[in-house]
């Protein structure tokens, strides 16, 4: 089976990264340089014509958006654990997926670039004020979530590798982290796995390669 990953490094194809590297699988991964705006290029649209990432090829399948890919490698290699396997906390699994990719995501990706939401002139910081509050609110969540837990489901589980992302993507924003101790705890927590460390370190190389090809 032959398992290429379409990523970009800071993007949330960073999850996916984990997941497949938290199985054991051999992928090969194609690192597109957003800043050259490599997703945009013609050669990339026609095999995503969404030009986003992640995207996963699978024997040549091609297969987008963040829960069917977690959902996909679970599957792939049961023996990871990466859901639970009774048809509700598979279910509980895809419910937190799809509330980091609905319901987090889209608004850490409104402080990021508040002009794609509302292009008039000086409502870009009253985009990054609503988004911010929005967080607050998911995070508070999840801190509750996290409390009793080390990870999202108890033990570790596909989510954590969105939720750690998005966690991330958070504090690059300057937000604050520490009205959520359990989720700072939790994302020091997720540092110290070794698919995380290996994602970092590939993705530090990953930049440096950007910059020596400028």
């Amino acid at each position: 089976m032959k398992i290429e990953l379409f990523y970009s490094p800071v993007t949330c194809a960073m999850a996916p990264y984990i997941n497949l590297t938290e199985a054991n699988a051999e992928f090969e991964v194609h690192a597109l340089n957003f800043r050259a705006a490599e997703h945009l290029s013609a050669e990339y649209r026609k095999i995503n014509p969404k030009h986003k990432v992640p995207m996963l090829v699978v024997d040549g399948e091609r297969l987008t958006e963040t829960a069917a890919i977690h959902l996909w490698i679970a599957r792939a290699f049961p023996e990871a654990k990466l859901m639970p396997e009774d048809p509700i906390g598979q279910a509980q699994a895809i419910s937190l997926l799809s509330w980091v990719s609905g319901g987090i995501h889209p608004y850490l990706s409104r402080i990021n670039a508040p002009l794609r939401v509302c292009d008039i002139e000086g409502t870009a910081e009253n985009v990054v004020e609503h988004a911010a509050q929005y967080l607050y609110e998911a995070f508070g969540l999840a801190d509750k979530i996290l409390e009793d837990n080390d990870y999202l489901m108890g033990d570790y589980t596909a989510p954590d590798a969105y939720f750690f992302w998005a966690v991330r993507r958070y504090t690059q924003f300057k937000l604050d982290l520490n009205r959520f101790p359990n989720i700072a705890a939790y994302y020091a927590r997720m540092q110290t796995r070794s698919s995380v460390k290996r994602l970092m370190e590939f993705q530090k190389e990953t930049i440096e390669e950007f910059k020596r090809a400028v």
